[in-house]
């Protein structure tokens, strides 16, 4: 007695291709985070989140942490690593983080693609 099976072999997944990176830092941000890793933030590390407030409804949220959380993605780049919250991954994708010096302030900015206008005062985006 014969049996036959119209089933067939699974067919193996398609490749997938890599995701591109959730940020990057300029080589400022990376010089900059690299000095506070090594003194006023030894062993913490830059969490970055989004926080709802401002006129514009977001901003970012950045504050030093001991370790990652559950909920923080991992970012690596040019050899620093950064914490970013997992609600704001969708915010960030694609986003440059800087840090600028001026004639009287200086700190990280960022470049966000995903920014469809800013406040006045550049303190809260909207997307």
């Amino acid at each position: 007695m014969t049996v036959s099976s119209n089933a067939t072999a699974a067919s193996p997944a398609p490749a997938r291709r890599a995701l591109p990176p959730l940020m990057a830092l300029s080589d400022r941000a990376a010089d900059r985070l690299r000095a506070l890793y090594a003194t006023a933030h030894a062993g913490q590390l830059l969490r970055i989140a989004i926080s709802t407030k401002g006129c514009s409804g977001h901003a970012y949220d950045m504050s030093f942490v001991e370790a990652a959380g559950p909920g923080d993605e991992v970012v690596t780049d040019k050899g620093v690593t950064v914490l970013v919250d997992r609600k704001a991954t969708l915010f960030l994708i694609g986003t440059t983080m800087d840090y600028e010096v001026k004639q009287l302030e200086s700190g990280f900015t960022f470049n966000n693609p995903n920014e469809k206008g800013r406040c006045g005062c550049g303190e809260s985006f909207h997307v």
